[in-house]
């Protein structure tokens, strides 16, 4: 079987939708018979060095031209080189698939979430009308979806007005890294390095609007708990530190970003407790990183966050920041509840192992040749 994939993300991208792919490459080639993956990207990156080098092609556009006008070449220019690879599939890996794509190359576009129609004001106009546009065709063209949960499987047939049987679930996994169970050692010097406290709630995610970090920095206002949020920052993310520095929580939310793997990995094992108080997601990610982890979770109700977080997660309402407070604050004070969550979490994470991840994809590909 021999794959060609749109690579944008891969490569250029270091959170979601590049972790999603990079993941998708690297558990097919480890846990799959593919002969070969390729991989279309628009111009060269650092990260192509963290890719298995056997059984890869990189390919580039071809001509100045192209590659000065990447984005054009990505939306149809792209197919001429597609075909040359003789492919079996062409998978979109964020939702879009090039305008023109040969009917004889079976096509699969994975889609993520559709926030930008289900929750539109986190999005300016022109985005939300460039991604409908993308979208619908993607999902209209391709002979089958991949939604990463039941949720967006749902908001697929809700927006994109598709058929359901054209749609099939196929959960995404984690980074190896947060598998490992690390020393004592490794952990100290990581708390040195970062100067963590010694107990902490864990957040882990881009600092915008949807994410809902306020209400978790207001949540632990009230208590002795102390906050690591880890992720880049937008906008939002001014509210934020604002929130911070008008009521003296300096001493007590610290503030991370440009962590490298290995290091979160570890962080999120030293966390008391994770909380992923989201407005909307696709799926939630840090959350089965926090599974895997040992590290007991608290999410919001209802959307995909149940599908990730499983039956022994906690789950409270992300507007309120009382009921979150109260939350955090039994599990910090109940060891007993922690080790249940975290044993029961744990078990529940192994449906997303590499070789679950792996084996869903395959039977997906194979009911499209």
């Amino acid at each position: 079987m021999r794959i060609s994939y749109d690579a944008k993300r891969i490569f250029h991208n270091n959170t979601g939708l590049g972790n999603y792919g990079r993941e998708v490459v690297r558990i097919l080639h480890q846990n799959s018979n593919i002969e070969r993956f390729f991989l279309f990207n628009t111009k060269k990156s650092s990260l192509e060095n963290i890719l298995p080098q056997d059984k890869v092609s990189i390919i580039y556009p071809k001509g100045w031209f192209w590659k000065k006008l990447s984005s054009l070449w990505r939306m149809f220019a792209i197919n001429k080189q597609i075909v040359l690879d003789n492919p079996d599939i062409y998978h979109g890996l964020s939702g879009e698939i090039p305008i023109g794509l040969s009917k004889k190359i079976a096509s699969v576009v994975s889609i993520h979430d559709l926030i930008f129609l289900s929750h539109p004001h986190f999005y300016n106009p022109f985005d939300r009308l460039i991604y409908k546009l993308k979208f619908k065709y993607a999902a209209h063209r391709a002979d089958l979806i991949i939604a990463i949960s039941e949720q967006t499987k749902r908001d697929i047939i809700k927006y994109l007005k598709v058929r359901e049987e054209k749609i099939k679930v196929a959960y995404q996994g984690c980074n190896g890294a947060y598998k490992i169970q690390y020393t004592e050692k490794e952990k100290q010097q990581i708390v040195k390095k970062y100067s963590l406290p010694s107990e902490f709630v864990l957040n882990v995610g881009t600092i915008q609007e949807r994410k809902n970090v306020l209400t978790l920095v207001k949540a632990i206002q009230h208590t002795n708990l102390h906050l690591v949020i880890i992720g880049s920052e937008k906008k939002y993310a001014k509210k934020v530190h604002k929130y911070v520095d008008d009521y003296n929580l300096d001493d007590r939310v610290h503030f991370l970003k440009n962590v490298p793997l290995a290091d979160l990995a570890i962080i999120y094992q030293i966390a008391s407790v994770f909380c992923y108080p989201s407005i909307c997601e696709g799926f939630g990610i840090p959350i089965i990183e926090a599974l895997f982890s040992k590290t007991p979770v608290v999410t919001s109700k209802g959307g995909c966050f149940p599908e990730a977080g499983g039956p022994h997660t906690a789950y409270i309402d992300p507007n309120d920041w009382e009921q979150l407070r109260d939350k955090l604050q039994e599990l910090i004070d109940d060891e007993s509840l922690r080790n249940s969550m975290i044993e029961k979490g744990y078990n529940y994470a192994q449906r997303f192992s590499d070789e679950n991840v792996a084996n869903n994809l395959i039977e997906l590909y194979k009911s499209v040749l």
